[in-house]
């Protein structure tokens, strides 16, 4: 065979194998995520945009329901088959990240010129943090305030501009606009028998000094107490303790109850049911000058430790939070971070009430962290229950909370 004929070969061989290595680095890297959204929330949209931009990284969307994110996610990582992102709820975020199932993402979050962790909440920021590390980034959040009626407010004599500040300024407003021939209550709120319940009442004992793994405090159990003056003194309904939020603020906006506990999730529902005049301030403290707190929900962005494309992952989460200014304009959710502001709707009840829950979420607290969450948030379900039912006194209830706790901490 000739020098030539070599060379020819040659030459065909190197643009082939270029042509194929052409091919090859062209290909776009394919991401899986996981989340609950639905087509009218985030992560399908955002990853529709994301799509767009035909920038080498695609990402595939699986929709799974809330009850199987824990087991599903879980037996997807052992068989290593998890996703590369998913959406998780923020108090089971430390479940993954004690196991290694999460990436940590400490120091490509130093590198980001996105994702600056000053700037968001510090209650939806402590969610994602585990060992001093970060495994993942909030992605929306929410939080409670009290809703009051301002009109039964001014027929009972009450000031609609001084809604109650305090546990007592509470108590004695719920037992001025309580109203049994009216089919009134002064009050509604889940103290339901799941993580409801907990949602609800773990402010409380953290605004009496308390907290998870001191849950028996003495203020916490002076919270419990008054939650049980609530419901003896019929100033809440007995459905208190079965109820949902959900309900409870549907006994709101019927006008029902006088004031509720509720959150921002609430607002485009009570903008159409509420047929009165109404506000949201502040959650009530203990005493004047007490630490305030509130409680903290939705989910967070992670990164399984076993993705192939983990750099690639992370650029698809830069994106997702460059949008978070638009969080709340195209879905309705309040973004996790501080530095971003609600833009105004136009409608004035609605517009005063973000305000307010945005002040609060300056104070709310994630549930935790702890990767026995679930079991930590029994022991106060069940405390709740049994102070609540007359069982026991709520100073013995949470004492009992307090060791089962102990038991879970080890």
């Amino acid at each position: 065979m000739s020098f030539r004929k070599y060379a020819i070969i040659g030459a065909l061989a190197l643009a082939t194998s270029s042509f194929f290595g052409l091919n090859a680095q062209a290909e776009d890297v394919t991401l899986t995520l996981w989340s609950l959204d639905r087509d009218i929330q985030p992560a399908p949209n955002l990853i529709k945009e994301f799509n767009a931009q035909n920038n080498g990284i695609k990402i595939e969307y699986r929709q799974i329901q809330f009850d199987d994110v824990v087991t599903e996610a879980m037996r997807a990582y052992a068989s290593g088959q998890a996703p590369d992102i998913i959406a998780v709820d923020n108090p089971e975020h430390a479940l993954f990240s004690s196991r290694g199932a999460f990436l940590d993402l400490t120091d490509m979050i130093a590198k980001s010129s996105v994702v600056k962790p000053e700037n968001y909440f510090p209650g939806p920021l402590a969610s994602t943090i585990w060992d001093g590390k970060n495994f993942g980034i909030p992605k929306a959040t929410n939080t409670i305030a009290l809703y009051y009626n301002k009109d039964m407010f001014k027929a009972k004599g009450l000031d609609p501009a001084k809604p109650p500040q305090t546990w007592d300024e509470l108590v004695e407003a719920a037992r001025k606009l309580n109203d049994p021939s009216a089919n009134v209550y002064g009050l509604a709120f889940s103290a339901k028998g799941n993580e409801e319940g907990t949602f609800q009442f773990l402010p409380w004992a953290q605004m009496g000094g308390g907290s998870y793994d001191n849950i028996n405090a003495e203020g916490a159990v002076k919270a419990l107490e008054i939650w049980k003056t609530i419901i003896d003194e019929k100033l809440a309904s007995p459905d208190t303790l079965t109820r949902g939020q959900w309900d409870s603020t549907g006994t709101f906006n019927s006008g029902n109850a006088a004031m509720v506990i509720s959150g921002p999730w609430e607002l485009d529902r009570m903008m159409q049911e509420a047929k009165f005049d109404w506000g949201v301030a502040l959650l009530p403290i203990p005493h004047p000058g007490a630490e305030r707190s509130s409680a903290m929900g939705d989910f967070n962005w992670a990164i399984f430790a076993t993705s192939k494309h983990p750099e690639e992952a992370f650029k698809a989460l830069e994106y997702f939070v460059s949008q978070d200014d638009k969080l709340f304009q195209n879905f309705g959710q309040l973004p996790a971070r501080s530095d971003i502001a609600i833009p105004k709707t136009g409608q004035p009840l609605k517009d005063a009430a973000l305000e307010v829950f945005q002040e609060q979420m300056k104070y709310a607290k994630p549930r935790g962290p702890h990767p026995e969450w679930p079991k930590i948030s029994k022991a106060i379900q069940d405390a709740i229950q049994a102070a609540l039912t007359g069982q026991m006194s709520a100073k013995d209830a949470l004492d009992q909370a307090a060791e089962k706790i102990k038991g879970v901490l080890g």
